[in-house]
């Protein structure tokens, strides 16, 4: 059987949120849910679902699924994630954005690793080769002003990177993060 077409739109602009599927109205054929904003908390969610169920048109229902998700910049959602789970993603999603999304996909999609990694964060450049050159700056050595054209930043960066020293996300035209490897 095929999932029936959602009938609420899409908001591109709101935060992340899930949407609960009654299974019982779903079995039979007819589309019974509500949108939920998991950012208001477990409670939040567990009450929307209650009340949702209370009013599925098929009596006596039961059994729910998260059948459509929004706002979680490409992180995805099972259909049977834990409640816990879609908030502490919903949280971390809010705050990180495409960026956290990215950095939880790098991590295979561990939380826990993730919001580790932000404590490695090293800013955001307009390349790699700024960050290399802003390093080497802070360090301190002066290079003579005859030799300074000849050094690649880039290459640097990229080497730093192959060795395991920083995680580099582009995520645009000159946006470039960048993280200290904690491994």
């Amino acid at each position: 059987m095929t999932k029936p077409q959602l009938s609420t739109p899409l908001v591109a602009d709101t935060g992340p949120r899930i949407y609960l599927a009654c299974l019982a109205a779903y079995n039979s054929g007819r589309l019974h849910g509500t949108w939920v904003e998991p950012d208001k908390g477990e409670d939040h969610i567990w009450d929307a679902l209650r009340a949702m169920l209370a009013k599925s048109p098929v009596l006596g229902a039961e059994e729910w699924a998260i059948h459509a998700y929004e706002g979680f910049e490409g992180a995805g959602v099972s259909e049977s994630a834990s409640f816990g789970s879609v908030c502490a993603l919903a949280g971390f999603i809010t705050e990180h954005g495409e960026l956290g999304a990215k950095v939880l996909e790098h991590f295979g999609n561990d939380l826990e690793d993730a919001e580790a990694e932000f404590q490695a964060y090293a800013g955001c450049y307009s390349s790699a080769a700024e960050f290399a050159e802003q390093l080497h700056e802070n360090i301190g050595t002066e290079i003579p002003i005859s030799l300074q054209h000849y050094i690649d930043w880039q290459s640097l960066a990229r080497d730093m990177e192959l060795n395991g020293d920083i995680i580099i996300f582009e995520m645009g035209f000159e946006t470039v993060h960048i993280f200290w490897s904690r491994w």
